[in-house]
Parts: C-alpha cells; sequence; structure tokens
C-alpha cells in the first residue's frame, strides 16, 4: 500500500469551540498549532489543506481572541495559547457578552412598556381577536413565577377548556401557585367537577361561588387579562401595576372570603371517614348541583344520592346539609372567615 502523500492534511475534527465564539476555520488552525507549537504560516497551511492567506486571516482572528502569540508576518514562529486558561477567558467573556445582553433586553421591555403606556394614556392595553387573546392568555400563565388567581365563569369561547387544564397541570406540577373561584354555573357542565378534583390532587386551591361577577385572570399580582365584552370576548383588558389593578386583586380576596371549598387543601385534610366518592359527591353539592342533577352526573337514582348524603352528614356528626357545609369547611383547611359560603344549601 502506497503511504500517504506528506502534504495531505489529516481529516479536521468536528468544531466544538463555536459557543465561544471562535469559528470553524480558526478552531482548525488553532488545533494544528496546538499539534505543532512554533509553526509558521506555511506550516500551518500545510497542516490545515488551506491557503497561506487564509490563515494569516485565521491568525489575526485567533491572535484578537487571545488564543495565539507571535505576529503573522509569515516569518515568526507561532504559539498557541494554553487552551485550558484562554478558552476558560473566552467562556467568562461570552457570560459577561450574556448578561449584558439580558440587560438591554430588560431596558427594551421597559422601553416597549412605556411606549405602549404613552400611547394608550394609561397602564391598560386593549387587546382584540381570540387569536390574540388565547395566545396571551396562555403565554401570561407560562411566565408567572409565584401564583396565578383565576375567576372562573361561563361562557368558555376563547379556548377550549381541555387545553387550558393542559397548561395549568404543567405549570403546577412546576410549583406554580393556583387559586381559582368557580362560579356555579360554570361547574353545571359534564365532567367539570371531576376535572377540578384533578387540578386540585395536583395543588390547585379551588372554590365555588353563587355567582362570580367577571373572569379574572391575574399573574403574580403584576398583570391581570378582563374580558370586557360578553359572551363574545373578542376584547380584553390587559392591566399592568396601578390603583385598578389593586383593586381587582382586592376584589378577588374578598370573594375567597365569600367562597365554599371544594377540595381538601391535602389528602390529610379530609375527614378520615369520607371516601373519594363522598369527596366527589360534595364537591357536586358544593357547585350548587340539585340532588336530581348529581344523580345523572354520577349515573346512580336520586334516592343513592339522597342515602349515601344521608351517611356522608352521620360520618361527620351534623343534622344538616348547612352544618355539613360548616363541618367539611374547618376539615378543609379554607375557612378563614369560618362561614360555609353559597355553594351548599339546604334541600
Amino acid at each position: 500500500m502506497d503511504a500517504t502523500p506528506e502534504h495531505t492534511p489529516p481529516p479536521p475534527h468536528a468544531p466544538v469551540l463555536a459557543g465561544l465564539g471562535v469559528g470553524p476555520g480558526d478552531e482548525r488552525v488553532y488545533r494544528a498549532l496546538l499539534a505543532a507549537p512554533g509553526s509558521t504560516l506555511g506550516a500551518l497551511a500545510g497542516a490545515t489543506g488551506l491557503t497561506e492567506e487564509s490563515v494569516r486571516g485565521h491568525v489575526r482572528s485567533l491572535a484578537g481572541l487571545g488564543l495565539l502569540t507571535g505576529a503573522a508576518d509569515g516569518t515568526e514562529r507561532l504559539t498557541p495559547a494554553p487552551p485550558d486558561v484562554a478558552l476558560e477567558v473566552l467562556a467568562l467573556r461570552r457570560q459577561e457578552e450574556i448578561a449584558h445582553a439580558r440587560l438591554a433586553a430588560a431596558g427594551l421591555a421597559e422601553e416597549f412598556r412605556a411606549g405602549r403606556l404613552r400611547g394608550e394614556g394609561s397602564p391598560v392595553l386593549i387587546l382584540r381577536g381570540r387569536e390574540a387573546i388565547a395566545q396571551q392568555f396562555f403565554q401570561t400563565q407560562q411566565m408567572a413565577k409565584s401564583e396565578m388567581l383565576i375567576l372562573d365563569k361561563p361562557p368558555y369561547v376563547v379556548e377550549p377548556l381541555r387545553r387550558q387544564d393542559t397548561v395549568q397541570r404543567e405549570r403546577l406540577d412546576k410549583g406554580l401557585r393556583y387559586r381559582a373561584i368557580y362560579d356555579q354555573a360554570g361547574l353545571d357542565g359534564p365532567g367539570r367537577v371531576e376535572a377540578t378534583r384533578e387540578l386540585a390532587e395536583r395543588g390547585e386551591e379551588s372554590r365555588v361561588l353563587a355567582d362570580v361577577p367577571l373572569k379574572l385572570v391575574v399573574a403574580d399580582r403584576k398583570v391581570a387579562l378582563v374580558p370586557f365584552v360578553l359572551p363574545s370576548e373578542e376584547e380584553i383588558l390587559v392591566l399592568q401595576q396601578s390603583a385598578l389593578l389593586e383593586g381587582l386583586i382586592a376584589l378577588f380576596e374578598l370573594l375567597w372570603q365569600r367562597a365554599t371549598p371544594l377540595w381538601p387543601a391535602a389528602p390529610t385534610a379530609a375527614h378520615a371517614g369520607l371516601s373519594p366518592d363522598d369527596e366527589l359527591l360534595l364537591a357536586h353539592l358544593r357547585a350548587g348541583l340539585t340532588d336530581s342533577a348529581i344523580a345523572r352526573r354520577l349515573g346512580v337514582a336520586q334516592r343513592t344520592v339522597e342515602r349515601r348524603m344521608s351517611r356522608i352528614m352521620a360520618v361527620l356528626g351534623v343534622r344538616t346539609r348547612f352544618q355539613a357545609g360548616v363541618r367539611t369547611t374547618a376539615l378543609y383547611g379554607h375557612g378563614d372567615d369560618g362561614r360555609p359560603g353559597q355553594g351548599l344549601t339546604e334541600r
């Protein structure tokens, strides 16, 4: 077998330094110099298969990056900088550039916000169109870092509930706190109460109220989305920090005090004598459903619902459904003001 000619360069390595700002050609020359320190431009051209003029350009670039020493006049031998030191310097430099870019991005965001507020005359943006509204709704949840406050009521015409539940499950699993107040009418649909139980098991704190006055989404107490054209929901208000936003948050907290807990704050908070089926029945009651409606939802006879409710009251040691509401509210650990709320009533 014939020997490989001496002037044929070895196959180039796959570039690995692009993330540090070192181009493929620069890296190729640097690797050749590491293999043969003290090489001249001509020697590097032979080792890399590049022209001497091309190598000269790469040498200038490497010198600017601090990866070699020596002039590129074609005669002086070149010395590579030790990679463990030189590349660490490049990495630190890149980190500084990223930090500066983040600061610049924050400044641009502030400029955008200031310009938008100047255009609107207040910290309020009107967003139109279902696609834009849906995108804003889900982006707001994705960007939240600590807490979401939600007033939930029908109609649901912007996005399918299934997608909302999917996004919320993902954020709950990552530790984002959700507090939601559901309108009784919104829980009347098939599977809605069961869906709230799944969210509660993932950490949502949920309550129900007889008449939620408006829809509302608040992220981190810094931004709120408020539909103001119902039922079409073709426009929403996007509120930044302001007295108006603070007022809506105060309204949410007042409604939270009045609302009835749907589910235990944690599994250990439930009464030991109540089964998961009992909890589901109680949740339907707190959602304002009648015995006949609950029977249809559960696929059982109304007499079965009445018999199970009687057993639940016996387990709780109470004589009326109102007392059962007070008792379960205390057990669930949500009773901020000691009242059962408006979801559980005499029937």
